[in-house]
């Protein structure tokens, strides 16, 4: 019984954590944007759900994507809201926005997040994450 107990412990202690495999990811060092600006953010209304967009996919006021005038199809951006620090990672998928002085238009769901819906407008710091890979 002492030697099963022995062994108990040896195991615990000594040979598990030795054992143990990298479940997790882990971040050696943080993901750098490709390139920051600011500019003022717009949403769209559940009038476009269903739409199509520039690139042909269907607009959903839930998805996690947005309107730019000249950035790729398909490049990842992570708006930040400055006055709170939410973010959130959109995908370009249309082109706009088309009123003079907005840099990007969002779908609901990504105003939400921010917190963005009541002030129609808001400032947003705009992060390049990655651009498309070329087919």
């Amino acid at each position: 019984m002492i030697w099963a107990a022995l062994r108990w412990v040896l195991l615990m202690f000594l040979i598990a954590p030795v054992m143990e495999a990298p479940l997790v990811a882990h971040l050696s060092q943080s993901i750098k944007p490709i390139k920051t600006w600011t500019g003022n953010a717009s949403w769209y209304g559940p009038g476009f759900n269903g739409r199509k967009t520039a690139n042909g996919e269907m607009f959903s006021t839930e998805a996690l994507t947005a309107a730019h005038p000249n950035l790729p199809f398909g490049s990842l951006v992570r708006l930040v809201n400055p006055r709170n620090g939410k973010f959130v990672l959109v995908r370009i998928n249309d082109r706009g926005p088309y009123q003079e002085g907005r840099e990007i238009d969002v779908s609901y769901r990504v105003a939400r997040n921010l917190d963005l819906i009541h002030a129609g407008v808001s400032q947003v710091r705009l992060e390049l994450m990655q651009l498309p890979q070329k087919r």
